[in-house]
């Protein structure tokens, strides 16, 4: 028996198709490789990159509670279902806190936050010829030829404006992120539906779009599925896994200081857009990584390219969030300044990376619903208040 949500709980008694919905998802977004089948991202045997600690004592730093009162940052991180949260100051740790039977060791399930993770994949892919971001999708993928997708260049899948119809809706089974939980091995086929009618594969999936929703570039649309064609395009190219990617590019040269691991389907793709598991020091290496300019692993106007994106294009329902925002290279770009990018995962996942103010903030979380926007802006606004005391 495991504790969970307060209560003792035997883990085979969590449903497949409720795993990450609560309260099931304070225990499993720690647990994620005892649930589903995953692939390790070797750390290798590399040194671990130190981030000292220059701790400041932040828990009573007043912030604005979701409510809209005054409160502290210790009751906010309460309030908002925080697992691990962790700010990184001029390249050290300024603020650390675990909850919910979290630890330092404790590998979280990053949702979206991965797409970001590929997108540095593609950067330095980039910087090395492997990967031309002006090129056609399907000049690494032909099969793409049948699909939505012909047409689309590699720029469309990392800033996310392919014109391919794809619900991102997380509450439907039957809608394409539906269709995407079962694909990618996450979830059952509801009991409803006829299992031959549904993608076995990632692969599946990708090659069932059949339909454009509008032209190539004419729209910033939120869609899972554009990371993970992004990251099949990045396989073709490389030779090479998507894990194996993650641990050669990101994981070895960054010095994190335990092995990843990320979710695959049944023919061993790994979820790209979502299934990333690490420790919250190892999210915080990523953002300062960023933060560094790529530090010499990614080409510096690679990141530099990530602080612009095409304002024009951002409307609703992400300006909520994001009322002057934009998208780029697999980032949210906070504002029109280009001094803040963000991370992004749905249950409450960020890693915020702000250059004006030398700064990390990683939040997990487990909160109780996909996406709430009035939750991410109060996150926001509490990261501005820590920026502000640290400055």
């Amino acid at each position: 028996m495991e504790k969970l949500g307060g209560t003792h709980i035997d883990k085979k008694t969590i449903p497949p198709d409720r795993w990450d919905r609560p309260p099931f998802n304070r225990w499993t977004f720690q647990h994620v490789a005892e649930i589903l089948p995953t692939v390790r991202i070797p750390r290798g045997a590399g040194p671990v990159r130190r981030l000292p600690s220059m701790e400041r004592m932040l828990d009573g730093l007043t912030v604005t509670s979701l409510s809209g009162e005054p409160t502290t940052l210790a009751e906010f991180l309460a309030d908002t279902f925080t697992d691990g949260f962790l700010v990184l100051k001029a390249g050290a740790i300024a603020f650390e806190r675990y909850f919910n039977g979290m630890d330092e060791t404790t590998l979280h399930l990053s949702q979206s936050v991965a797409k970001s993770f590929c997108g540095a994949l593609a950067g330095i892919l980039a910087g090395r010829g492997i990967l031309d971001p002006a090129a056609p999708v399907t000049l690494y993928l032909p099969e793409l030829e049948a699909t939505a997708y012909v047409g689309a260049s590699i720029a469309h899948l990392l800033d996310m404006t392919s014109g391919v119809r794809f619900t991102e809706d997380y509450d439907d089974p039957l809608s394409d992120m539906g269709r995407a939980d079962v694909a990618s091995g996450w979830k059952p086929v509801p009991p409803f539906s006829d299992a031959s009618q549904w993608p076995g594969t990632m692969v599946e999936l990708i090659l069932s779009l059949k339909t454009r929703d509008r032209e190539h570039g004419e729209a910033f649309s939120y869609r899972s599925i554009e990371t993970d064609v992004l990251a099949l395009a990045m396989e073709r190219a490389s030779g090479k896994r998507l894990p194996q990617l993650l641990s050669e590019e990101l994981w070895q040269k960054i010095g994190m200081e335990a092995d990843g691991y990320i979710t695959v389907d049944a023919s061993g793709f790994a979820l790209a857009d979502g299934g990333l598991n690490a420790r919250l020091r190892d999210y915080g290496r990523f953002g300062q990584m960023m933060l560094e300019n790529g530090a010499g692993i990614l080409p510096r106007d690679w990141v530099e390219g990530r602080r612009r994106g095409n304002h024009s294009i951002f409307r609703e329902p992400y300006t909520a969030v994001l009322p002057d925002g934009a998208y780029a290279r697999q980032f949210w770009i906070e504002d029109r300044t280009g001094n803040a990018i963000l991370a992004r995962g749905v249950f409450g996942q960020l890693v915020y990376v702000n250059w004006e103010h030398d700064l990390v903030v990683v939040k997990l979380s487990s909160w109780p619903q996909f996406v709430n926007p009035a939750w991410t802006r109060k996150t926001l606004d509490a990261v501005h208040s820590i920026a502000a005391a640290l400055a």
